[in-house]
């Protein structure tokens, strides 16, 4: 008897906890619901960044970029949308997003600091950058169709994790000016990670598919208005520019 009770009472909690369980999916589906009809929409999305942090134009002491590895970097986000009209819509949320690249570069007379030597270099460089942002952008969105919209806007970034290094080989370099004193560099490297500005700010722009009701794919353009140095910053007297592509997919709740 007492394990009939105590079935009946497994059963009871079992039963009581579905119709619980039932009722929030219900209620979570009408407040979506009533969001939607509202022109409110919530996205989580998540993309694959593909580029590289360069001068604008590629300086004539850059002869050549003779390697490039992208690397894997991605970026994962929440947005929400509001509509304003039938075709225009405001996005806004948070990002995650790492961008870096490692290249191989041939210089002549490239400026740059080694091992605590300024001067001139010319030679092999080889560098990478890996750096990790929260990025909070606002885009307009303008609907084309019901499945196919683009989006334009802008972005600012906060550097939480950054990596700028490399080396120099297979070269020399001459002390302050092309004119100074010649040493001849085999290979030395160079570190300037705590250099890097904490703030970058840029246009993006896209456009996206919607495959289905809830999925949707999209190609963004995240184009850096400011150099990943300050101004001030003598290691390098050109500015280097965040230029990515993304591509990715985002699920619409």
């Amino acid at each position: 008897m007492k394990n009939i009770y105590a079935t009946l009472f497994a059963v009871m909690i079992a039963l009581t906890a579905t119709a619980q369980e039932r009722s929030f999916i219900s209620n979570t589906d009408k407040n979506l619901q009533n969001a939607e009809k509202a022109g409110w929409q919530v996205r989580l999305s998540a993309a694959y960044n593909i580029g590289g942090t360069s001068p604008i134009p590629l300086p004539v002491e850059i002869r050549a970029i003779e390697g490039f590895n992208p690397g894997l970097h991605f970026s994962i986000a929440g947005d929400v949308q509001k509509g304003i009209t039938e075709a225009w819509a405001l996005r806004c949320g948070i990002r995650f997003e790492t961008k870096g690249m490692t290249t191989d570069a041939d210089t002549k007379m490239y400026h740059m600091e080694l091992e605590g030597i300024e001067g001139v270099f010319t030679g092999k460089v080889k560098t990478k950058v890996k750096n990790s942002y929260l990025t909070l952008p606002v885009v307009g969105v303008y609907n084309i169709s019901t499945r196919w919209s683009v989006n334009a806007g802008a972005y600012v970034s906060y550097l939480v994790d950054g990596e700028f290094s490399g080396s120099a080989y297979n070269g020399y370099l001459r002390e302050k000016d092309p004119t100074g004193p010649k040493q001849e560099i085999p290979s030395a490297g160079y570190e300037f990670s705590d250099k890097l500005r904490k703030f970058n700010w840029g246009l993006q722009a896209g456009f996206e598919y919607r495959a289905y009701k809830h999925l949707g794919v999209f190609a963004n353009l995240l184009w850096s208005m400011n150099g990943i140095f300050p101004t001030d910053f003598g290691g390098v007297t050109f500015a280097l520019y965040p230029i990515y592509g993304s591509l990715g997919f985002a699920y619409i709740f």
